[in-house]
């Protein structure tokens, strides 16, 4: 009976529970060694944040993972990624009730991005990514400056973590 017993536990140990660590389950085909993330497009007029976003992903993609980036999409790529900002938005969060002016305000970026192959096959793809990002208005004049550039920064890096996770996951 204790044989039994312990043959099930070690078949149960040994059986593992199907997760893994994240960033090690690349879901792209082996052919695809280097990608090209060519600067991403920007449809509103939000200053530089194409610039914000495509630098974080090309930042994410070198750190994280083995594939070559560049940023012509050329011959030698074996996938391209490709977004666009559709819209970007910053909204009064919070108000100060002395003074009536904005003490929060949230950032909501969206996007749309894909990942194609060499031959246009669709590797990766999502049309609506939302992205936001809150940060704290100085109320401060002597110490004031402007917050919603590191916004969009921190925004950036979040946006990039996520997008290189779910492209290596296959979200």
């Amino acid at each position: 009976m204790k044989i039994r017993a312990a043959w099930w536990v070690l078949l149960l140990c040994s059986a593992g529970c199907g997760y893994h660590t994240a960033g090690h389950a690349a879901q792209l085909p082996e052919n695809v060694k280097t990608i090209a993330i060519p600067a991403f497009v920007n449809q509103t007029r939000t200053y530089r944040i194409e610039q914000f976003l495509t630098s974080s992903v090309v930042r994410e993609f070198t750190t994280r993972t083995h594939y070559h980036i560049v940023n012509n999409p050329n011959d030698a790529a074996d996938a391209i990624l490709r977004g666009t900002v559709i819209s970007a938005s910053s909204t009064p969060l919070t108000y100060n009730s002395a003074t009536g002016q904005a003490a929060s305000v949230l950032v909501v970026v969206s996007m749309n991005v894909s990942l194609t192959d060499r031959e246009g096959k669709v590797l990766y793809q999502n049309p609506s990514y939302l992205f936001r990002e809150q940060y704290e208005v100085s109320q401060d004049l002597t110490s004031f400056f402007q917050e919603d550039s590191p916004a969009f920064q921190r925004l950036s890096r979040d946006f990039a973590q996520t997008l290189v996770s779910n492209i290596l996951e296959g979200f």
